[in-house]
């Protein structure tokens, strides 16, 4: 076929998304995946009921109404693509969903909701299928990441994940479908036209919250329209005029063999990175640090004169502008001041640091004030795994100077956040938020997901309202 790269990859990686088998896949990668989708299902019943969530779920359901998919925590079900992008739009909500660290994107936010979506006709999915389709999801959009270098699209201004997440969701979605390889690839092609996302929504905009959730009902709706035999761009990442990596790589040289490199032998699924803190990944090497030190220095923040941090090209573009009185809520999870002020005030970033009250704090601003944040040469330069790095420095006005530099923050693949503790997660952010019948119905199903003989189940659970995050943060019982 013309206009198309010598080594395609296209297909190669459509037919192995369409022979993908729950026995082809190690048992330790099925365990990861399902708690994975546990913790994603704990960023959806927080994200569910916060005010930004609120506002997207009315304007939506204005404009679909009423349907038959389930709107997590709300008691609403509406059309099956409007509950993708609100579900996808709470699980990415309040910056506690996973990451993948070399190919920033946030899995569970494409995949979940996919899941909890009818996927035909029939409605019925069985946990086996839904595990396949999340496990293929995990894979995909990481390599589709890698091929456009992964974190230069967030240097370049791209929301990268909602960039290659339309491919993730395609591929979920078209596993639960059932589609064959030649379905598939129309897929990815019609996936690849709708990507999109402009990294400039994390300074105040609720819309950045949502990004990922269009990804996510473009990806099921391409996975929908190949399944009637509406076809797609084919060999979309192999084309060299139009192609999905010829017009998003432009200037900074793709590498196409990323798409298929290790496929069914490396499994990403096991790099992506969990969250502790309620802040976007870039971040977390700042808190970490600051909250290693004021542990260990027992620090009176009244008595720091100066913070310096440093950090790379990704960290200090994604994370890094000097803040205005008051930040809204996603400005505040994006900024390494914030961050590095909150952490140092109050030994946590947590829902409670981003009420209105806490984001207009004097304490807060006073300390944000001696903030300086660097881009750091050697970090920039370094090996790939370690451009996420932090140095933090703290001066006290005594003149004493602590200093912690983290290369690997705890929840990376170097220093993962374990089964166990994603299980504690779980039960410690959305214990209070729901019944503990309920808590526990959940977590049963998602761990025994293969097991499970519809996925309707775990929706049905997932459906009646939650509490709100930051109501329960005010008012905590």
């Amino acid at each position: 076929m013309s206009n198309t790269t010598k080594h395609a990859v296209t297909g190669p990686l459509a037919r192995w998304v369409a022979g993908l088998t729950l026995a082809q896949v190690p048992e330790r990668v099925r365990e990861r995946a399902k708690h994975l989708l546990l913790d994603g299902v704990t960023c959806a019943l927080i994200g569910a009921q916060l005010p930004w969530s609120r506002i997207a779920r009315e304007a939506v359901l204005e404009l679909e109404g009423v349907g038959e998919a389930v709107v997590v925590g709300s008691g609403c079900a509406t059309s099956a693509p409007a509950a993708v992008l609100l579900n996808s739009t709470f699980i990415q909500g309040f910056e506690l969903d996973d990451f993948h660290p070399l190919a920033p994107l946030h899995s569970n936010s494409l995949i979940l909701p996919v899941l909890l979506a009818p996927a035909g006709r029939s409605g019925k999915v069985t946990g086996a299928q839904a595990l396949t389709a999340a496990i293929a999801g995990f894979e995909v959009g990481p390599r589709v990441g890698l091929a456009l270098h992964g974190s230069q699209m967030l240097s370049r201004g791209w929301h990268s994940g909602a960039v290659f997440g339309t491919h993730t969701a395609a591929m979920t979605a078209g596993v639960l479908r059932g589609l064959d390889a030649g379905r598939l690839e129309d897929a990815l092609g019609m996936a690849g036209t709708q990507s999109a996302g402009l990294m400039a929504a994390q300074y105040e905009a609720m819309s950045k919250r949502m990004q990922h959730g269009f990804a996510a009902r473009n990806g099921y709706y391409a996975a929908a329209l190949a399944a009637a035999g509406y076809t797609g761009i084919k060999q979309v990442f192999d084309r060299e005029y139009g192609g999905y990596l010829a017009v998003f790589g432009e200037g900074h040289d793709p590498d196409p063999r990323q798409i298929v490199a290790g496929l069914g032998e490396r499994w990403h699924t096991e790099l992506i990175a969990v969250k502790s803190y309620a802040a976007q990944g870039g971040l977390h090497g700042t808190i970490q640090a600051a909250l290693e030190l004021r542990g260990e220095h027992r620090i009176d923040p009244a008595g720091i004169d100066r913070i310096e941090i440093r950090v790379g090209h990704t960290v200090y573009h994604h994370g890094w502008w000097k803040p205005e009185r008051p930040l809204t809520p996603v400005g505040a999870q994006m900024n390494l001041g914030y961050a590095a002020a909150v952490a140092l005030l109050d030994g946590a970033v947590t829902p409670r640091q981003f009420t209105e009250q806490r984001l207009d704090a004097d304490d807060v601003w006073d300390l944000i004030g001696k903030v300086d944040v660097q881009l750091d040469p050697d970090i920039e330069n370094g090996p790939a795994n370690e451009r996420f790095a932090t140095d933090l420095t703290i001066t006290l006005n005594d003149g004493t100077v602590l200093h912690r530099r983290l290369v690997h923050v705890h929840g990376g693949p170097d220093d993962p956040v374990t089964n166990d503790e994603l299980i504690a997660k779980y039960r410690t952010l959305a214990g209070p938020l729901i019944s503990a019948d309920r808590l526990e119905a959940i977590e049963r199903a998602v761990l025994d997901l293969e097991n499970l003989d519809d996925v309707r189940t775990l929706a049905r659970l997932l459906a009646d309202r939650a509490i709100g995050a930051l109501d329960q943060a005010r008012n905590p019982r």
